[in-house]
C-alpha cells in the first residue's frame, strides 16, 4: 500500500480555504455568498500596472535572474526609501508572492526541530510553512480583550529554549488587524538581541494603517543582521493573482543562502515583475483612495458587529481584517452551517473559523476572522446575514454563559 508522508499528514488545512467546497455547493443552489473569509479585495487593480504588461514589448518570455530583474529591484529600493527603509538592490530577492518569502526564510534560517515564537492568533500559513520546514511553532497568546496587543515580553522569556531561533510577527496584523506600537517593536528588538534570534517581519499591509504609526522591523537600529522582511504587492495594489513578493535582508549570509533556494526554483514570475515595477511608478497619492475606503469599511463592519447581541469585535488599527467573538459553540461548525444550512433572502456569508489561526489547541472556538474587502453595500448585506444567522443558529450560546467562560 502506498503511504502519504508524515509531513503531508501533518500539514494543516487552510481555515481560509477549507470550506470552499461548501461555498461552491451553496452557489450551485443559487445562493449568493459574501466572501469575508479571504483577503481578496474588490478594489480595482490599478489599470496602469495591467497596461504595463499589455504594452510590454516581449518576443520571448524568458527566465529572469533568480533574484528577479535588476530593474525592478532598483525600483523597490526607491519604494522602500519612501517608507524609511534603506536597502540596496542586492539585499532584495523577488519571490513568488509573500508566501515564498516566508518559505525561503524558514528554509534558510531554521533547522528541522528548531522553534519559532509567534504571537497568536497568526496568519495560518505560518503553520503550513513551519510544517514543511520541520519547524515547531511556539505560540504566545494575545487576547481579544486587549485588541490582540503584543503579549508581555515576560511571556516570550518563559518559552525561549536552546531550540528557539526566531520570532515571527506581522504588522499590521493578519488576522487581527492589530498595529504594533514603536514601544512593542523596541521590546522585540531587545529580546532578539539578548537571545540572538532572527526577527521575521511580515509587512504586507504597511500602507493600510489607520490608528497609529507604521514601524518596520527595518527601522530598528542595531537589529539589521537579525531582520528578515517578507513583503508582497498582493494587497498593496489589489494584485493577489500576480504572485509577486520580496525577501529583504541586510544579512549577507542569509541572503546568499536564500539565493540558493531561489536558484532551485529558477526565477520569480516574469509578467508579475513588469506589474510590480510599474506599481512603484504610481503616484504616492494612489494609496489615499483605497486606504479611505478600507477605513469606511472597517468602521461599518465593526459598528455592525458590536451592535449584535453577544458579539465583540475590537477595532483593528490596520490591514483589512478583524477577529470577532460570537455567541457560538464551535466556529468550524458555525462557518460550515452558514454555507450548508443557512440563507437569508437567498444569501449567506462565508467566514474563516479562528481555530486555524491559533497554535494552541482549543483556542478560537468562538471566534471568526472577517476580511472587510467588499464594498459597503455588500458588507451591509453580509452583516444582515450574520445577524440573522446568529438568531437561529442551533449551537448558539447564551450571553451569560459566554461571560462566565470569559471570566474563567
Amino acid at each position: 500500500m502506498l503511504n502519504i508522508s508524515i509531513r503531508g499528514n501533518a500539514m494543516p488545512a487552510s481555515p481560509i480555504r477549507k470550506l470552499v467546497p461548501y461555498a461552491e455547493n451553496a452557489k450551485k443552489k443559487g445562493i449568493k455568498v459574501y466572501h469575508l473569509n479571504i483577503g481578496q479585495p474588490d478594489i480595482e487593480t490599478p489599470p496602469a500596472i495591467l497596461d504595463a504588461v499589455r504594452n510590454a514589448d516581449i518576443k520571448t518570455l524568458e527566465y529572469s535572474h533568480s533574484a528577479g530583474n535588476e530593474s525592478y529591484r532598483k525600483k523597490l529600493v526607491e519604494y522602500y526609501k519612501k517608507v524609511g527603509i534603506t536597502v540596496t538592490a542586492d539585499q532584495i530577492l523577488l519571490t513568488t508572492g509573500g508566501s515564498e518569502a516566508i518559505q525561503f526564510g524558514f528554509f534558510t534560517c531554521l533547522n528541522p526541530g528548531d522553534e519559532v515564537i509567534i504571537p497568536e492568533p497568526f496568519y495560518a500559513n505560518y503553520n503550513g510553512f513551519a510544517c514543511a520546514a520541520g519547524v515547531e511553532v511556539v505560540p504566545i497568546t494575545s487576547n481579544i480583550e486587549t485588541g490582540f496587543a503584543l503579549p508581555p515580553i515576560a511571556e516570550f522569556e518563559k518559552v525561549i529554549t536552546n531550540k528557539t531561533k526566531a520570532i515571527v510577527i506581522c504588522s499590521p496584523n493578519n488576522p487581527t488587524g492589530y498595529l504594533y506600537t514603536r514601544a512593542e517593536m523596541e521590546e522585540l528588538k531587545e529580546i532578539c538581541i539578548k537571545h540572538n534570534l532572527y526577527l521575521f517581519s511580515d509587512e504586507a499591509y504597511r500602507e493600510f494603517c489607520y490608528d497609529g504609526e507604521y514601524v518596520s522591523a527595518m527601522h530598528l537600529e542595531g537589529l539589521e543582521q537579525h531582520v528578515i522582511l517578507m513583503d508582497t504587492i498582493s494587497k498593496r495594489y489589489s494584485a493577489c493573482g500576480a504572485r509577486m513578493g520580496a525577501f529583504v535582508t541586510k544579512n549577507k549570509a542569509v541572503y546568499d543562502t536564500a539565493m540558493k533556494f531561489a536558484q532551485a526554483r529558477l526565477s520569480p514570475p516574469g509578467l508579475a515583475q513588469i506589474m510590480g515595477e510599474a506599481a512603484v511608478d504610481l503616484p504616492d497619492s494612489y494609496f489615499d483612495a483605497p486606504k479611505s475606503e478600507y477605513l469606511r469599511r472597517r468602521n461599518l463592519m465593526v459598528k455592525r458587529l458590536n451592535a449584535i447581541p453577544g458579539v465583540f469585535c475590537p477595532n483593528p488599527g490596520g490591514a483589512f481584517y478583524a477577529i470577532a467573538r460570537l455567541p457560538i459553540d464551535d466556529s468550524d461548525k458555525f462557518c460550515q452551517w452558514l454555507l450548508e444550512d443557512f440563507s437569508y433572502n437567498n444569501q449567506t456569508v462565508m467566514l474563516a473559523p479562528a481555530t486555524g489561526f491559533y497554535g494552541t489547541q482549543g483556542l478560537g472556538k468562538n471566534e471568526v476572522r472577517l476580511a472587510y474587502v467588499l464594498n459597503l453595500e455588500a458588507l451591509e448585506a453580509a452583516m444582515d446575514c450574520l445577524e440573522k444567522a446568529l438568531e437561529i443558529y442551533p449551537g448558539k450560546v447564551a450571553i451569560e454563559e459566554m461571560a462566565a467562560t470569559a471570566i474563567k
